[in-house]
C-alpha cells in the first residue's frame, strides 16, 4: 500500500493525518530519554519515559512488526465563555478523544490485514509501550515543536495521536522537514519558565505537571494556574499553528458530552468516589479524588466567589493536612482579591 492509498483508508475512517515508518528502534530518542531522566526533567512522572527500552522499540512489540502506522485526530473545539465560579479543563479532555481514535485505528488494522495477504495488528493509544510522537514525526504526521508537542502541518498540535504496529509492510512517508525556526512565543509565555531548555520539558516548572503530581502544588505557582483544575493550554494557546483551526477543523459539532469548564463547588462537594468515577478519563494518582480536590481548592482560590468560599471553608477542619493547607491559602487568596 503507497502513502496516497493509505491516506485515502484513513480519511474515510475519520482520521485526520496519517503517515508510515520502518519498525525499527528509536535509538535517538531513547538515549534523550535516558539523559533526560537522569537529569530529572520527569520528576517522577512514569508513561513512556518509565521503560525507554520498551517504548523506544516498536519492533518488539508484534511479531514480525514491518511497520508503525501513525495517526492523529483533531480535538479543537472553540471554548464557550466559562461561567462565573467554574474550573477550567484541557481541550483534550473535553471528551474522550483517545477511545474515539482508539475505535478507529482498530478499523484501520482490520481493514488493512483483511483480505489476501493477510496480516496481524497492535493499536497503541495513550499507552506507555510506546513513544507515539516519535512515530508521528519520523512518519511526517508533524514535527516537534519548541515546547517539546508534536505539531502537525493543518491542525497544529490540537491532536491526539495513536499508532498501529503491524507486520504488512507499507510504503514509508517522509518526515516534514519543518521546525519552528526563530518563534518562542511558547517558551516567553510559560508563567514557570518550564520550556526555558527549548524542546525539553522541566515537568518540575510544568503547571501540567503539577495538576497531576501526588503532592502540595507548590505555592508559588498556584496563582498561575488560574481557573485551571487539570492539565494547561498556555503553550499550545500562543502556538502560530494552532491559530485559524476551527476554520480548518474537519469534524463535526462539538459532543454533547464535552466538558470545558467544571463547578467548583461540585467537585469540593462530591462524594470522593464518585469524582473519581465520573473522571477516570484523566490520569489521576492512585485515581484518589484527593488530588481534584486540591485542585478546585486551588482555582477557587484563584477565581472563586462567595459560593466557593463556602465549600472551602470545611476542609480547613478536616483530617487531611494537605487539603487543609491548599483550603487555607484558597481562602487567603479569595480575601487578597476581594
Amino acid at each position: 500500500m503507497t502513502g496516497p492509498d493509505l491516506e485515502r483508508l484513513a480519511k474515510a475512517l475519520g482520521l485526520d493525518v496519517v503517515g508510515a515508518t520502518p519498525a525499527v528502534a528509536y535509538e535517538e530518542t531513547e538515549r534523550h530519554i535516558r539523559e533526560r531522566r537522569a537529569r530529572g526533567l520527569f520528576a517522577d512522572m512514569k508513561f513512556t519515559m518509565a521503560q525507554p527500552e520498551r517504548s523506544c522499540h516498536p519492533e518488539t512489540l508484534l511479531a514480525g512488526a514491518r511497520t508503525v502506522i501513525s495517526a492523529a485526530l483533531c480535538y479543537y473545539e472553540r471554548e464557550p465563555e466559562r461561567p462565573e465560579g467554574h474550573g477550567r479543563l484541557p481541550r483534550y479532555t473535553w471528551h474522550d478523544a483517545y477511545a474515539e481514535l482508539r475505535e478507529k485505528l482498530d478499523e484501520l488494522g482490520r481493514c488493512l490485514c483483511t483480505g489476501e495477504g493477510g496480516g496481524s495488528y497492535r493499536v497503541l493509544v495513550d499507552a506507555n509501550q510506546h513513544v507515539d510522537r516519535e512515530a508521528a514525526a519520523r512518519s511526517g504526521v508533524g514535527f516537534y515543536g519548541k515546547n517539546t508537542m508534536l505539531i502537525t502541518r493543518r491542525y497544529g498540535s490540537w491532536v491526539v495521536l495513536g499508532t498501529v504496529v503491524t507486520d504488512v509492510e507499507l510504503e514509508p512517508t517522509p518526515p516534514l522537514g519543518l521546525n519552528c525556526g526563530d518563534c518562542r512565543l511558547c517558551i516567553d509565555a510559560c508563567p514557570t519558565g518550564a520550556l526555558d531548555e527549548p524542546g525539553t520539558l522541566d515537568a518540575e516548572r510544568c503547571l501540567s505537571y503539577w495538576t497531576q503530581a501526588p503532592a502540595a502544588v507548590p505555592e508559588p505557582y498556584r496563582e498561575h494556574l488560574g481557573a485551571q483544575v487539570y492539565g494547561c493550554d498556555i503553550c499550545q494557546d500562543v502556538c502560530p499553528w494552532n491559530c485559524g483551526i476551527e476554520k480548518r477543523r474537519d469534524g463535526g459539532p462539538q459532543p454533547d458530552s464535552a466538558e470545558p469548564h467544571v463547578s467548583l463547588v461540585d467537585w469540593l462537594r462530591a462524594d470522593a468516589g464518585e469524582l473519581a468515577a465520573r473522571y477516570d478519563r484523566l490520569f489521576v494518582p492512585r485515581n484518589d479524588a484527593r488530588w481534584l480536590k486540591r485542585n478546585a481548592l486551588v482555582a477557587a482560590g484563584n477565581v472563586g466567589g462567595s459560593a466557593e468560599r463556602a465549600a472551602v471553608q470545611p476542609y480547613l477542619n478536616g483530617d487531611d493536612d494537605l487539603l487543609r493547607e491548599h483550603a487555607a491559602w484558597a481562602l487567603a487568596r479569595m480575601e487578597a482579591r476581594a
